[in-house]
This record gives structure tokens, C-alpha cells and sequence, in this order.
């Protein structure tokens, strides 16, 4: 019996020193210097091999662990993730190396990198069909992306990626303005007068300079018409012509969302 399980014991660790080798032989970057590693990451990615990209950046930090170069992996395994249509991933990344290193000279860009991964104006074909924008979009990310963005500028103000992060927290106030006078809209358009002018309101008070708001005191005089408030009606008319002489609301109506390219009838 006692001889039946030294037999067994060994038949199993020779196995699993089959398998060690086995898998040391399989994992190519064994012998390989950090800095090969990264090289055929960056090979990967400009191959739009993102997956295999990330896997690469991953043994590298662990390879590099505490130097320069491990921080340069996590980063660019973000933007893999991001490539990769993985925002979860790749903003919990980003997060981490924020936590991990918050002295690092390359702040600024994990925080630009974040904003992008949230702002994600690539909508994607069916969106590009229906001509959806980002305001018509759920506006948790578009909120997460404008903290990213405004951090960013806040702390470093000198930074490269500043400008740019300036013009899209702009496109997202317009956005998140205009968002909500698309659903102000909606409910006018279905005859919920009251909850029109609550949401038109709110982008009244919540927003500053924007050009959505030319709609909103739209949706608003005609909401108050509809309820037959004659008073605030011609209030809000007054507005709008003061602050939109030329709005073409007053002359046209509702601009209409246009046909999309690929209707041909």
C-alpha cells in the first residue's frame, strides 16, 4: 500500500514538473530584457493587436516592477484598453497608477486619458446612422470625463494636453445643456407640458453661454401656451427675443432632426 502511494505521489510531481516546463517553454518573453518587452508591445499596438498588447504591458510591469518603465507600461496598457473598446478596464487602470504613483510627471496625461476614454466620441456605426450625439446620450460618462478634464486643467494649467482638454469640457457643457433640452423636448412633444417646463427650467438654471438654451426658452413659451399661462408665455417670449432677435424658433418652429443619409424615401 505504502509503496502503491510513494508511486502515485511521483508519478503526479513528475507531472507537474512536466507541466512547469511545459509552461515556461510556452511563455516566449522569458528570456526576453524589459525593454524587448516593451518594443513588442508598441509592435503590437501599431498592429492593432490591442489584446496582445496588454498582455505584453502586463508582464513588463511585473518584469520592470519599480522603475520608469513599469509606470510607461501601465499607462499604454490604458490606452490598449481604451484601443480595445474596454473603457472599464482601462479607466480602472488609469485609476490605479494615479493611487500607485501620485507624483508622477505623468499625471497630467493619466488624467487626459481618462477624460478621452469617458468623452468617447467614436459612437459607433448605428449611431453615426441615426445621427445620435453626445447629447442625446446617457450622460454618467460625459459627466466623469468633464471631472477628468477639469482636474486636469485645474492642476496643471501649463500642461500639453490642457488645451485640448479645455475645448472638449466646453463641447461637453453644450452637450450636457443640450440634453436636457432634448428631454424637455420630449416631453412637449408628448403633451407632458408640465414636466417640459421643469426640465427646460433646469437647463435655464444650470447653464450659462450655451447655445442649447435658445431652445429651452422655446420649449418654455411654448409649453406655457399649451397650459394656456398667457402671462408667463409672453414673459418668456420677451426673453427670448431679447437675448435671440434672429432665433429662428420665433419664425420656424422646431428645427426638425433632418433624414438620416441612408434614407432614400
Amino acid at each position: 500500500m505504502l509503496r502503491d502511494r510513494l508511486s502515485t505521489l511521483a508519478a503526479v510531481l513528475a507531472a507537474l514538473a512536466i507541466a512547469g516546463c511545459a509552461s515556461t517553454d510556452d511563455d516566449k518573453t522569458s528570456k526576453w530584457s524589459p525593454n524587448r518587452i516593451y518594443a513588442e508591445a508598441r509592435d503590437e499596438m501599431s498592429a492593432g493587436a490591442y489584446d496582445k498588447a496588454v498582455l505584453l504591458f502586463e508582464k513588463l510591469e511585473g518584469r520592470a516592477a519599480g522603475t520608469p518603465l513599469a509606470q510607461q507600461a501601465q499607462l499604454e496598457k490604458a490606452y490598449a484598453h481604451y484601443k480595445a473598446n474596454d473603457p472599464a478596464q482601462a479607466v480602472a487602470t488609469l485609476e490605479r497608477f494615479m493611487k500607485l504613483h501620485p507624483a508622477s510627471p505623468a499625471i497630467d496625461y493619466a488624467l487626459y486619458l481618462k477624460g478621452v476614454v469617458n468623452f468617447n466620441d467614436n459612437l459607433g456605426l448605428f449611431a453615426f446612422v441615426s445621427r445620435q450625439d453626445l447629447s442625446e446620450r446617457d450622460q454618467k460618462a460625459a459627466k466623469e470625463s468633464f471631472e477628468a478634464f477639469r482636474e486636469l486643467t485645474t492642476r496643471f494649467p501649463d500642461s500639453r494636453y490642457t488645451p485640448d482638454a479645455r475645448a472638449r469640457m466646453t463641447y461637453i457643457v453644450n452637450s450636457l445643456a443640450q440634453y436636457e433640452v432634448h428631454v424637455a423636448r420630449y416631453y412637449y412633444n408628448r403633451g407632458a407640458y408640465v414636466a417640459a417646463i421643469n426640465r427646460a427650467q433646469a437647463a435655464l438654471a444650470d447653464y450659462r453661454d450655451v447655445p442649447a438654451l435658445e431652445e429651452a426658452l422655446f420649449v418654455l413659451m411654448r409649453s406655457y401656451d399649451a397650459l394656456g399661462m398667457a402671462q408667463l408665455r409672453d414673459d418668456t417670449r420677451r426673453v427670448l427675443e431679447k437675448n435671440y432677435p434672429a432665433s429662428e424658433f420665433l419664425s420656424k418652429g422646431f428645427k426638425g432632426p433632418g433624414d438620416p443619409w441612408w434614407k432614400f424615401w
